[in-house]
Parts: C-alpha cells; sequence; structure tokens
C-alpha cells in the first residue's frame, strides 16, 4: 500500500461498518447484530476501502475486527447477497467475487497487523476474514464453519483454499472446505486455528489488549514482518533468505535499530519511532 494520499479525505464515518480509534489502534465492528452480523455488498465495499484508507495512514499501527451482539460475523446476508447474486449475469458475478477477494488481499497487504476479536458464529466469509487476520483471539463461544460448500459453491472462496493449509495444514483444511463442519474453540486452538483462547466473554477485551502491545511496538519491524511472512510463503529458500537480508540491511539504517542500542546501554525501555 503506497503511504502517499490523493487529495480525497479520509472518511470517519462509514455505513455499514463502525470505526473507533484509540491510540494507534482503529477497531472496525461489524455492525448488524440483528442479522448476526451477516454481510451485504455494502459492508464488503467498506471494508475493502477503509483498509486502503488505514493503509495510507501512519497513525495506525494495529487493527482490531470485532463483530457485535452474540456472533462476529455469520458470513453473507442470504437474502441480499445470495438472493441478489441468482439474478446477476457472469461479469457482475465475477466483479462480486473479485471484491470479496480483494477485501481479504487487503487485510494480508496492510502494513499493520490485524486482530480478529470472535465470539459466537464466524461463518462463511466471516470465518475467512477472520482467517486473513495475523492474530485470531477467541473465547470459548467460538465456532468457525467454512460453509461455501453447504451452499453449492467452492469451498476455495476468498483465499481460503490458500490461507487455511497454511494456518491449519492440508488435512484439516481439506476437512473444514469439503465438508463445512463446525469447528468450537477447543478444537480450532489445538489445530493452530486460533492464536488465544480468552475466557468467557473476554475475546475482545484480550484483543484490544494484543493490539495496544503491537501499536506500542516497533511498527516499522512488525510492517516488514508480516510483508515477509505474505511474500515468502511461496518463495523458495534461496529466495526468502535473500529478501531477509535485503529488509534486515535496510532496517539496520533505521531509527528504531539504533534506539534499541541506545536504551540498552542506557538501560530504560526503548521509545519506537516507527522509523
Amino acid at each position: 500500500m503506497s503511504p502517499f494520499p490523493s487529495s480525497a479525505r479520509s472518511t470517519e464515518r462509514w455505513r455499514h461498518l463502525r470505526l473507533t480509534r484509540d491510540r494507534g489502534v482503529a477497531t472496525v465492528t461489524f455492525d448488524r447484530p440483528e442479522k448476526l452480523n451477516a454481510l451485504t455488498f455494502g459492508a464488503y465495499a467498506d471494508l475493502r476501502d477503509l483498509l486502503a484508507e488505514l493503509s495510507r495512514e501512519r497513525s495506525v499501527r494495529a487493527l482490531v475486527l470485532a463483530g457485535e451482539g452474540r456472533g462476529f460475523c455469520s458470513g453473507g446476508d442470504v437474502d441480499e447477497i445470495i438472493g441478489a447474486t441468482l439474478a446477476m449475469d457472469t461479469a457482475q458475478l465475477l466483479d462480486f467475487n473479485r471484491m470479496t477477494g480483494q477485501v481479504v488481499r487487503a487485510l494480508r497487504e496492510c502494513p499493520f497487523p490485524v486482530v480478529a476479536a470472535i465470539h459466537g458464529v464466524a461463518a462463511g466469509a466471516g470465518a475467512v476474514l477472520a482467517l486473513a487476520a495475523d492474530f485470531r483471539v477467541a473465547d470459548p463461544s467460538a465456532r468457525f464453519a467454512f460453509l461455501f460448500t453447504r451452499v453449492g459453491l467452492s469451498g476455495g472462496d476468498m483465499g481460503a483454499a490458500y490461507l487455511l493449509p497454511r494456518v491449519v495444514g492440508l488435512g484439516h483444511a481439506t476437512r473444514l472446505l469439503m465438508l463445512g463442519d463446525a469447528v468450537r474453540a477447543p478444537e480450532a486452538e489445538r489445530i493452530g486455528l486460533i492464536s488465544e483462547l480468552a475466557g468467557e466473554g473476554e475475546a475482545d477485551e484480550r484483543a484490544a489488549e494484543l493490539a495496544r502491545r503491537l501499536a506500542e511496538g516497533p511498527s516499522l519491524a512488525l510492517a516488514q514482518t508480516k510483508a515477509l511472512l505474505t511474500a515468502e510463503l511461496d518463495m523458495p529458500l534461496a529466495a526468502s533468505v535473500e529478501l531477509d537480508a535485503s529488509t534486515q540491511a535496510l532496517l539496520m539504517h533505521g531509527e528504531d535499530y539504533a534506539e534499541f542500542h541506545a536504551a540498552f546501554t542506557e538501560k530504560r525501555p526503548p521509545k519506537w519511532q516507527g522509523r
């Protein structure tokens, strides 16, 4: 994402999402609790555009993705999306599916860590959005279900067939994407689908704490680490270690690297500047 903004101003209020900011942490909340935060065309588009805007802002150092009410996100709205897509031609369907993929790419490519706070259901597209986050903090009520085959579609939707095997392994990914069975929090933790199992009702709080910790850290180093984790998924080892070497050489010229040495010498905590 380029840090250079256009003449357009940043959007502070979004129609289909709720955005709050606090000391470098942006929190994006799906806010249709009466529909278990089911996604609409507008919600996808807002999330795509919001992530692009936040990626250009130096002030955002971590993001929390959360859901209002009884669950995280139940996926695409059956009436507003599935019903509507039955009337679309191939070109329109391709545009829609590309848009949903752009949201996942934006989550993976944004230059700050993303923490998903999950309680209740994370199903269909909701499960993939959680999967695309860098960290998934879930409470015991959380359950994940990749439901695409249950509606007659490929389980490889929105990059799920790319991301899920890399998180839980091919065997578990095959089972989850083909069968569409729900995975509850204890099993999700066992297979590596969640990063932290919080206490009952504590997922939002624990996710916020993790986001604050990340936001207070060396943001440039974290951004480069995220970029390398994504870029090197398909690289041979020789290309991977060369990219690591180039990245480290650049960061060694950074102010944060020098600040660590000064702080260590002076026996004080580092004051990270993100450069």
